[in-house]
């Protein structure tokens, strides 16, 4: 009897990585009634990271936190055992504005504070899923949740955001205290906080942010890195994900102590896949868009990776595919299916998506095909 493990990410957009997993598992049982098949919703630290956990047996708690530019906002973060994950977008994401994006003044201060009620559980690790950030304040927010100052020329605060941290005169620790518990940064964001391959330059324009103000937000991040050296002594400006979300991952490597892991690793070992996979005939992983973003560690490729070290083989839904043959075996997917292998018109699969991919999945070849 074949069995097949469904481990996919979101259909940004349209469906949620459960949702995903759902119409996926109702497409093969279609034509397949005698299926073994089991669901994993799958984040990589981004959006969709506390449902995931939540869905794979994590308690979700809620809180009412300061959104991006200010205004409260209910956000979650999830607990199990002695493990809290934080998810940035919650409380600090892009999508909170709508429309109404803020370059120079979001702040990632809610995320500060959804982390602060993370560590009251007495958990012993907190990890920190970064992506989607609104705001390029390279952390600051989440610093002054803890109890740093960010003072001007005057000794006055400076304004949230990161737009003001160029007029960053000196930073104040004397009433920060860093959580009890570890951190670890999940994300699938390698960038350093500052250079061209910063988080100003490469993340700011998708926040709104104008070629002036990109150009203001990278001298924000460098005055901010300098006047925590002058603090701490040498800061974590290149290490790995010191860019992601804005440079919040700046933030937590400098101040918490955090180390960087990539997020799929974390979540897949986190939501326990490592168990499920085992004995299985088939994974099947995917994500809104199969494209060259997907080639640079994002879920399916992730999940096929860790599916390889079981022997298992993968194949990837997706709403469109643009990865050739060779790029997908390159990141360890047998085959790929999309939506727009059936229905071309890419806005029908959006409000179609459910439907279109029940109907795609009965069509899926299940082992013994050769993959």
């Amino acid at each position: 009897m074949t069995s097949v493990l469904v481990a996919p990410d979101k259909f940004r957009g349209s469906l949620s990585a459960a949702e995903v997993a759902e119409h996926v598992l109702t497409g093969l049982r279609r034509t397949r009634p005698a299926l073994v098949g089991a669901a994993l919703p799958v984040a990589d630290g981004g959006e969709g990271t506390v449902d995931a956990a939540v869905a794979a047996g994590f308690r979700r708690q809620e809180r009412t936190v300061s959104g991006p530019d200010g205004r409260p906002v209910r956000a979650a973060f999830a607990v199990r055992a002695d493990t809290a994950i934080v998810e940035l977008a919650q409380a600090s994401g892009l999508a909170l504005l709508g429309g109404n994006r803020a370059p120079l003044t979001a702040c990632s201060g809610g995320t500060g504070e959804l982390i602060r009620a993370a560590d009251a559980f007495g958990v012993r690790r907190i990890v920190l899923g970064l992506g989607g950030s609104a705001s390029t304040d390279g952390g600051a927010g989440i610093a002054r949740a803890f109890g740093a100052r960010l003072l001007d020329a005057h000794g006055q605060d400076l304004p949230v955001g990161g737009g003001a941290l160029a007029r960053l005169a000196r930073v104040d620790l004397s009433g920060f205290t860093r959580p009890a518990a570890e951190v670890v940064i999940a994300s699938d964001v390698n960038n350093p906080l500052l250079g061209p391959a910063g988080a100003a330059p490469v993340f700011g324009p998708q926040k709104g942010a104008s070629a002036a103000q990109l150009d203001t937000l990278a001298a924000g991040l460098t005055r901010w890195a300098e006047a925590l050296a002058a603090e701490l002594g040498p800061v974590p400006t290149e290490q790995r994900g010191a860019g992601a979300a804005g440079g919040a991952g700046f933030a937590a490597l400098a101040l918490f102590g955090a180390r960087f892991e990539p997020g799929i690793q974390v979540l897949l070992d986190l939501l326990g896949f490592p168990e499920l996979v085992a004995g299985v005939d088939l994974v099947i992983t995917g994500e809104g868009s199969l494209d060259e973003q997907t080639l640079r560690g994002k879920v399916p490729a992730g999940v096929a990776a860790a599916a390889a070290a079981y022997q298992v083989p993968t194949v990837a839904v997706a709403g469109r595919c643009t990865l050739s043959a060779t790029q997908l075996r390159g990141i360890g997917l047998r085959a790929a299916y999309a939506l727009t292998d059936l229905v071309a018109d890419e806005r029908r699969c959006l409000r179609e998506a459910a439907p279109l991919l029940t109907q795609l999945a009965a069509t899926i070849p299940l082992p013994p095909q050769d993959y």
